[in-house]
């Protein structure tokens, strides 16, 4: 029985000691404990300080826990913490790396400009030995355009001397007075000529060239002779409005491309070759 007894007996703590006298004197301002049939009342109380304690013990017990998962939370952020650490200094290698890059880069910056100016310099050199160059590029065509005229002139001149001839014998054209060089209208005529075929009267209209290709003028390389020659023939119509005028090219050599066209525009094409 006495065993019994022990086993029963309730561990006071020191906070619940002194909550038992709160409720103790409590109990004794309301009632008078003196009695002896009071004793149910302090039963009460004593269950009740069980509960109190039972409730300690169970929010005890809930804060431990709570500690526990402070704890945990702690160590989980110290290893946030490091791991925080090294990646601030992974940035601060990085960061490192990127200025020696930027350095690097501004070196290379500096190599470009410098490059650049060179290339300006360059540049200038070059753009004064292409004036240079174009200066005497036009010095070249203006000789070689006054050399061209000279070499035109002097087929034209030889012209005047042996077509008589040839229009005669191939074509049956009698030339009654010699070719000359004309201005009509303010026009330049190189070739002009009168003559007559079976008894009609003629006037013939030509243009001198050292070298007749239909594919110089497609390209815009060469004047368009025909156009040319379809002008000064006619003004000439304009002056003889009564005569038939016959059309006709000296060169020293034409392409078969153009003796066709010629052909079909009823133009006479005399080659060197032929007096």
């Amino acid at each position: 029985m006495q065993a019994s007894t022990q086993k029963q007996t309730l561990k006071i703590t020191p906070v619940l000691k002194k909550e038992i006298i709160k409720i103790i004197d409590k109990r004794i301002e309301k009632s008078n404990l003196a009695k002896k049939d009071d004793l149910s009342e302090i039963k009460k109380i004593v269950r009740e300080i069980v509960d109190i304690q039972k409730k300690t013990d169970v929010t005890l017990t809930e804060l431990a826990e709570a500690q526990k998962r402070t704890e945990v939370k702690v160590e989980e952020l110290a290893e946030a913490q490091k791991e925080t650490k090294k990646s601030l200094q992974e940035l601060a290698e990085a960061q490192k790396r990127t200025e020696v890059k930027v350095e690097e880069l501004a070196e290379a910056q500096k190599e470009t400009k410098k490059s650049l100016q060179e290339l300006a310099e360059a540049q200038k050199e070059t753009a004064i030995e292409v004036k240079e160059l174009s200066k005497g590029l036009r010095g070249n065509r203006s000789e070689i355009g006054g050399l061209s005229r000279s070499m035109s002139y002097a087929l034209e001149n030889e012209a005047f001397r042996v077509i008589p001839k040839v229009l005669k014998e191939k074509y049956n054209i009698e030339i009654l007075e010699k070719f000359v060089r004309e201005e009509i209208r303010n026009k330049e005529i190189n070739i002009f000529g009168r003559g007559k075929k079976d008894g009609e009267e003629l006037i013939i209209v030509g243009e001198a060239k050292l070298r007749l290709d239909e594919r110089r003028i497609k390209k815009g390389e060469d004047d368009d002779v025909f156009t040319e020659l379809k002008e000064h023939v006619e003004t000439v119509q304009q002056e003889y409005p009564n005569i038939k005028v016959i059309k006709l090219f000296i060169t020293h050599y034409a392409t078969k491309g153009f003796l066709r066209k010629a052909k079909e525009e009823n133009i006479i094409v005399i080659q060197s070759f032929e007096w």
